[in-house]
Protein backbone atom coordinates (compact mmCIF):
# COMPACT_ATOMS: atom_id res chain seq x y z
CA UNK A 1 0.00 0.00 0.00
CA UNK A 2 1.23 3.51 -0.97
CA UNK A 3 -0.28 6.13 1.29
CA UNK A 4 -0.13 9.84 -0.02
CA UNK A 5 0.41 12.15 3.11
CA UNK A 6 -3.12 14.32 3.71
CA UNK A 7 -1.68 17.06 6.70
CA UNK A 8 -4.14 19.82 4.52
CA UNK A 9 -1.58 21.08 2.25
CA UNK A 10 -1.11 20.35 -1.97
CA UNK A 11 -3.31 18.60 -4.50
CA UNK A 12 -3.68 15.30 -3.74
CA UNK A 13 -6.44 13.65 -6.23
CA UNK A 14 -3.64 14.74 -8.95
CA UNK A 15 -1.31 12.57 -7.54
CA UNK A 16 -3.68 9.41 -7.04
CA UNK A 17 -5.05 10.13 -10.55
CA UNK A 18 -1.77 9.98 -12.25
CA UNK A 19 -0.27 6.63 -10.12
CA UNK A 20 -4.07 5.41 -11.60
CA UNK A 21 -2.98 6.59 -14.83
CA UNK A 22 0.13 4.20 -14.67
CA UNK A 23 -2.06 1.33 -13.56
CA UNK A 24 -1.39 1.17 -9.60
CA UNK A 25 -4.74 1.46 -8.04
CA UNK A 26 -3.41 0.79 -4.40
CA UNK A 27 -2.77 4.49 -3.17
CA UNK A 28 -4.66 6.29 -0.36
CA UNK A 29 -5.22 9.64 0.68
CA UNK A 30 -4.82 9.53 4.65
CA UNK A 31 -4.43 11.83 7.45
CA UNK A 32 -4.63 9.00 9.81
CA UNK A 33 -2.06 7.24 11.90
CA UNK A 34 -2.49 3.64 10.88
CA UNK A 35 -2.39 4.49 7.32
CA UNK A 36 1.31 5.88 7.34
CA UNK A 37 2.55 2.56 9.93
CA UNK A 38 0.79 0.27 7.45
CA UNK A 39 2.40 1.74 4.18
CA UNK A 40 4.75 0.17 1.97
CA UNK A 41 5.83 3.57 0.44
CA UNK A 42 4.84 7.24 1.41
CA UNK A 43 4.48 10.30 -0.86
CA UNK A 44 4.64 13.78 1.17
CA UNK A 45 2.77 16.49 -1.29
CA UNK A 46 2.35 20.04 -0.78
CA UNK A 47 2.13 23.46 -2.04
CA UNK A 48 2.46 26.85 -0.32
CA UNK A 49 4.43 28.70 2.27
CA UNK A 50 7.10 26.47 4.30
CA UNK A 51 6.30 26.89 8.20
CA UNK A 52 2.58 26.87 6.95
CA UNK A 53 3.20 22.96 6.00
CA UNK A 54 5.59 22.28 8.98
CA UNK A 55 3.09 23.83 10.85
CA UNK A 56 0.60 21.34 9.75
CA UNK A 57 2.56 18.47 9.86
CA UNK A 58 3.69 19.08 13.20
CA UNK A 59 -0.28 19.34 15.02
CA UNK A 60 -1.42 16.57 12.43
CA UNK A 61 -0.87 13.75 14.91
CA UNK A 62 0.93 11.40 13.13
CA UNK A 63 4.26 13.34 13.15
CA UNK A 64 5.89 10.85 15.63
CA UNK A 65 5.31 7.73 13.68
CA UNK A 66 6.28 9.72 10.24
CA UNK A 67 9.46 10.03 11.83
CA UNK A 68 10.00 6.52 12.72
CA UNK A 69 8.93 5.28 9.50
CA UNK A 70 10.94 7.29 7.08
CA UNK A 71 13.78 7.01 9.54
CA UNK A 72 13.91 4.18 11.88
CA UNK A 73 11.83 1.55 9.53
CA UNK A 74 13.33 3.10 5.73
CA UNK A 75 10.37 2.91 4.60
CA UNK A 76 10.83 4.85 1.02
CA UNK A 77 9.03 8.40 0.79
CA UNK A 78 8.74 10.85 -1.79
CA UNK A 79 8.60 15.07 -1.58
CA UNK A 80 6.86 16.72 -4.27
CA UNK A 81 7.58 20.36 -4.32
CA UNK A 82 6.88 21.93 -0.83
CA UNK A 83 7.10 18.22 0.60
CA UNK A 84 10.56 18.42 -0.89
CA UNK A 85 11.50 21.61 0.35
CA UNK A 86 10.54 20.34 4.00
CA UNK A 87 13.01 17.31 4.02
CA UNK A 88 15.44 20.21 4.54
CA UNK A 89 16.54 21.48 7.35
CA UNK A 90 14.58 25.13 7.61
CA UNK A 91 14.09 27.76 4.71
CA UNK A 92 14.53 31.39 3.88
CA UNK A 93 10.75 31.48 3.49
CA UNK A 94 10.41 31.26 7.45
CA UNK A 95 11.48 30.15 10.60
CA UNK A 96 10.44 27.04 11.35
CA UNK A 97 12.55 23.72 11.59
CA UNK A 98 12.23 21.38 8.55
CA UNK A 99 12.03 17.93 8.96
CA UNK A 100 15.96 17.64 8.51
CA UNK A 101 16.14 14.73 6.85
CA UNK A 102 18.30 15.86 4.01
CA UNK A 103 20.85 18.07 5.40
CA UNK A 104 20.99 21.74 3.73
CA UNK A 105 17.84 24.50 3.14
CA UNK A 106 15.63 25.91 1.17
CA UNK A 107 16.40 29.48 -0.35
CA UNK A 108 14.64 31.76 -2.20
CA UNK A 109 15.74 32.37 -6.02
CA UNK A 110 18.71 34.89 -6.62
CA UNK A 111 17.53 37.42 -8.99
CA UNK A 112 20.91 38.82 -8.93
CA UNK A 113 22.45 35.90 -10.43
CA UNK A 114 19.78 35.55 -13.30
CA UNK A 115 18.85 37.36 -16.65
CA UNK A 116 16.67 40.39 -15.83
CA UNK A 117 13.75 39.18 -18.04
CA UNK A 118 13.37 35.56 -16.14
CA UNK A 119 10.42 35.86 -13.12
CA UNK A 120 9.98 34.41 -10.23
CA UNK A 121 8.36 32.29 -9.23
CA UNK A 122 9.59 29.88 -12.07
CA UNK A 123 6.71 28.17 -13.73
CA UNK A 124 6.91 25.92 -16.85
CA UNK A 125 8.98 23.06 -18.25
CA UNK A 126 12.50 22.63 -17.35
CA UNK A 127 14.86 19.89 -18.60
CA UNK A 128 16.57 18.34 -15.67
CA UNK A 129 20.38 16.71 -15.71
CA UNK A 130 21.05 13.69 -13.59
CA UNK A 131 23.71 14.11 -10.87
CA UNK A 132 24.15 10.57 -10.29
CA UNK A 133 22.33 7.12 -10.89
CA UNK A 134 19.22 6.53 -9.32
CA UNK A 135 16.52 3.64 -9.55
CA UNK A 136 14.02 7.09 -9.45
CA UNK A 137 15.22 8.33 -12.95
CA UNK A 138 15.74 4.69 -14.82
CA UNK A 139 14.41 4.51 -18.71
CA UNK A 140 13.98 8.37 -18.58
CA UNK A 141 15.84 10.06 -21.69
CA UNK A 142 19.00 12.19 -20.50
CA UNK A 143 17.41 15.08 -20.53
CA UNK A 144 13.63 14.95 -19.56
CA UNK A 145 11.08 17.38 -18.53
CA UNK A 146 9.36 18.40 -15.84
CA UNK A 147 6.76 20.66 -14.65
CA UNK A 148 7.62 23.68 -11.91
CA UNK A 149 6.15 26.34 -10.26
CA UNK A 150 8.33 27.67 -7.46
CA UNK A 151 10.10 30.45 -5.84
CA UNK A 152 12.53 28.41 -3.74
CA UNK A 153 14.74 25.67 -4.32
CA UNK A 154 16.37 23.19 -2.55
CA UNK A 155 20.14 23.66 -1.11
CA UNK A 156 21.95 20.69 -0.11
CA UNK A 157 24.84 20.58 2.20
CA UNK A 158 26.05 17.26 0.56
CA UNK A 159 27.06 17.32 -3.43
CA UNK A 160 26.65 13.87 -2.80
CA UNK A 161 22.99 14.05 -1.94
CA UNK A 162 21.81 15.89 -5.09
CA UNK A 163 20.09 13.62 -7.71
CA UNK A 164 19.23 16.30 -10.08
CA UNK A 165 19.60 19.38 -11.13
CA UNK A 166 17.68 22.09 -13.18
CA UNK A 167 18.85 25.80 -15.13
CA UNK A 168 16.53 28.25 -14.05
CA UNK A 169 19.10 31.79 -14.71
CA UNK A 170 21.61 29.81 -13.20
CA UNK A 171 21.47 25.68 -12.11
CA UNK A 172 19.76 24.97 -8.82
CA UNK A 173 19.16 21.08 -7.22
CA UNK A 174 15.91 19.72 -8.73
CA UNK A 175 15.73 16.38 -6.86
CA UNK A 176 17.26 15.16 -3.69
CA UNK A 177 17.66 11.55 -2.65
CA UNK A 178 19.39 9.72 0.33
CA UNK A 179 18.92 6.11 0.99
CA UNK A 180 14.45 5.99 1.54
CA UNK A 181 14.65 9.81 1.20
CA UNK A 182 13.52 10.80 -1.97
CA UNK A 183 12.84 14.75 -2.75
CA UNK A 184 11.35 16.26 -6.28
CA UNK A 185 11.14 20.31 -6.54
CA UNK A 186 8.56 19.55 -9.83
CA UNK A 187 5.59 18.04 -10.15
CA UNK A 188 5.62 14.68 -11.79
CA UNK A 189 1.92 14.82 -11.36
CA UNK A 190 1.56 17.07 -13.97
CA UNK A 191 4.74 16.40 -16.26
CA UNK A 192 2.88 13.88 -18.35
CA UNK A 193 4.85 10.88 -19.63
CA UNK A 194 8.00 11.72 -17.77
CA UNK A 195 5.86 12.16 -14.66
CA UNK A 196 4.36 9.20 -15.31
CA UNK A 197 7.89 7.07 -15.46
CA UNK A 198 9.16 8.74 -12.76
CA UNK A 199 6.12 8.04 -10.28
CA UNK A 200 6.11 4.08 -11.71
CA UNK A 201 9.68 3.79 -10.73
CA UNK A 202 9.41 4.94 -7.26
CA UNK A 203 6.18 2.43 -7.02
CA UNK A 204 8.19 -0.85 -8.70
CA UNK A 205 11.69 -0.09 -7.89
CA UNK A 206 12.26 0.86 -4.02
Amino acid sequence: MLTIIDYGVGNLTSIKNMLRKGGYHDAIISNKESDIAAAEKLILPGVGHFDYGMGQLRQSGFFEILNKRVLVDKVPILGICLGAQLLTEGSEEGESPGLGWIKGRTVRFRPEKMNTTLKVPHMGWGEIEMSKQSSLLQDLPDSPRFYFVHSYHLQCNNEEDELASCKYGYTFTASVERDNIIGVQFHPEKSHKFGLQLLSNFINKY
